[in-house]
Parts: structure tokens; sequence; C-alpha cells
């Protein structure tokens, strides 16, 4: 080991001959301490490391989800309403109970429950829970476009609106600001959403029986199709809670697809929505609400509202028959 009166010596150097000429000069002088310090070329190297990872951080959290693929753009949803009009006039009674009994709907399960998730299993691409997870979010989705009273009322859409991927929004708003029969910009295309000035629900136990099923297809992207009956008990609007009951049934049958973004934060594309409605007059139109015809009512004449022949880059305006059959009073 060094003696540490050697390492102090270090520290000491020698005046010039010059230099001791002077009166007085001491023999040595102290030297200035070596600069321990980073060299100029270490810390820019330090400040450009820092900024490297400064930036990859900010972008993490601007874009927390991104894929390192380039995300495909969801496609604009493709919609139809087809009106089913009644062959005679439409039954009633005083009871919901009574009229789901005596109906087709008389084996449906209320509410949600009506729309069980199937058995999944991992496809090629995707895992068994991305899977659970699409099916789910469909299903979430029917629930709130079809069964939450207030967006049936017409009061808002919001919470069937929160589960959309953000490139369906605008064309979402579109069609609740400037409804229009183009088979793109209906709000019924949507959602379910009854007329408030002329029904309203006579019985919130809506009874439901929908099927879904998820398949790959492609790679990327999970589809879910689904096949769901909702039948609504109605009253006119402001009626008395004696007044006469009637059914209207509707027919979704919804594409939905899922890329793995989507299944991670929770959204749907929503990229396809057939629905078929009634009782419904065909001259009426059906873009904005579903106009149901009620108890003892029957169909105006005419052809389904927006009927163009000419226009063939828009959707066809169909209408179907209904068929039903009076019930036994009560």
């Amino acid at each position: 080991m060094f003696d540490e009166s050697f390492v102090r010596a270090a520290r000491l150097q020698e005046y010039s001959a010059q230099e001791r000429m002077a009166d007085h000069a001491p023999a040595v002088r102290r030297r200035p301490p070596l600069h321990r310090g980073l060299t100029r070329q270490a810390l820019i190297l330090v400040l450009l490391i820092a900024l490297a990872f400064g930036t990859a951080i900010y972008m993490g959290v601007r874009q927390p989800y991104s894929s390192p693929e380039a995300r495909r753009t969801a496609d604009p949803l493709r919609m139809s309403v087809i009106p089913l009009a009644p062959q005679g006039k439409v039954p009633g009674a005083a009871d919901a109970e009574f009229l789901y009994a005596h109906s087709p709907a008389a084996q449906f399960d209320v509410g949600a429950a009506g729309i069980p998730l199937p058995a999944t299993h991992s496809t090629a691409h995707f895992s068994d829970s991305q899977v659970t997870a699409a099916l789910s979010s469909a299903r979430g989705y029917l629930v709130r476009s079809s069964l939450d009273p207030d967006v049936l009322a017409g009061r808002q859409v919001r919470t069937a609106r929160a589960l959309l991927d953000s490139d369906q929004l605008d064309q979402f708003d579109q069609s609740f600001d400037h409804p229009a029969a183009d088979g793109r910009h209906s709000p019924t295309g949507w959602v379910v959403r009854l007329d408030p000035t002329r029904a309203q629900l006579a019985d919130d136990r809506i009874r439901v029986q929908g099927t879904l099923q998820a398949a790959e297809s492609d790679p990327a992207t999970l589809e879910v199709i689904t096949d769901t009956v909702f039948v609504y008990a109605l009253r006119p609007t402001g009626a008395a809670a004696n007044a006469p009951v009637s059914l209207f049934t509707v027919r979704r049958e919804l594409t939905f697809r899922f890329d793995r973004d989507n299944l991670r934060v929770g959204q749907i594309q929503l990229a396809g929505s057939y629905a078929q409605a009634g009782p419904l007059s065909c001259a009426e139109d059906a873009t904005s609400y579903l106009r149901p015809l009620l108890a003892g009512q029957t169909a105006r004449t005419g052809a389904p509202a927006g009927t163009n022949p000419f226009a063939t880059d828009s959707a066809p305006s169909l209408c179907g028959t209904l068929a039903t059959k009076a019930q036994p009073k009560v």
C-alpha cells in the first residue's frame, strides 16, 4: 500500500529556478486538483440517451394501445330496417303476461338472460380469453342498444355509443343528428328506438331469445354474428294503466368485428345491422324511430317510406308481413 504522505506529495509541484529567485518564495506550490467530472462528449451522449428515453415514454403515453402493425380503419356500418305489416288488426289484451303466454315468446327468457354466452374456445390466432371478450362485448352492445329503457324511449344513446370503435363515432353521431334512409345513417339501425309520442313500455320484463357465434374472418380479425328476437309489451303513450296492451317484435341480426386493439379496450366495430320489426305500417318512415301499431290498429296502405326505384345507389326500401291472430280477451 502507498504511504499517505506520498499521495499528498503528488499534489505538490516544484517552482522553476526563476520563480525561486524571488524573495521568500517557497520551494514548491500546490497543484490544482484534477477535474474528475464527465468529458464534454460523455455529457452529450448522456443527454441524447435521456432525450430518446423521454421520447419513447411520451409516445407510449400518447398511444398506449398502438400495435406495431398499421391498424386498419373500421368500415362504415351498413344497415337495413324492414317493417312488418300486420294482416289485420293488431291483437291486444289488458295484461302483458297473458299476451306473452299466448305468443311465440312464451318460452323466451326475460332481458339479458335471453342472450346467453356460448361455450368458447380459442381459434388459430386468438386465445380463448380474446374470443370470450369479443362475445361479451357484442352481448353488451345488444343489451345497451335494445333493452335500456332510456334508449328505447329515445331519451339517450350514450350507453351504446360508448362501446363503439372511435372510427365509427362520426357515422353514429351523424345518424342521430341528420337521419337519412340511405342504408348508412338510420338511428334504428344502431339501436331499437320507439316513437315516444306513440308508444311506451307496458312491462319492463322484455322477452328475449338470441344466439352469438364467433369465428375468425382473417388472422387479425374476430367476427361475432348475433341473431336476437326482442318482444316488447306496449301501450299508447300516456294511456291509463288498464289500457289495452299489444306486443311489438324486433329481430336484429348484427355482425361485429374486433381487432386486437378493440379487444384490449373493450370496443366494437358494428359491421352490419339487419332488422325486421312489427307490427309497423309500411308507408311510415322507420328511419329515426320505430312507430309501432298498437292494439286494435291496422296498417296504412302504401309502399314503404322512402322507396325510390331510380335510386340504385341507395338502400332498398322493403316491407314484409307479420302474421298475427286475435288473442282471447281477458
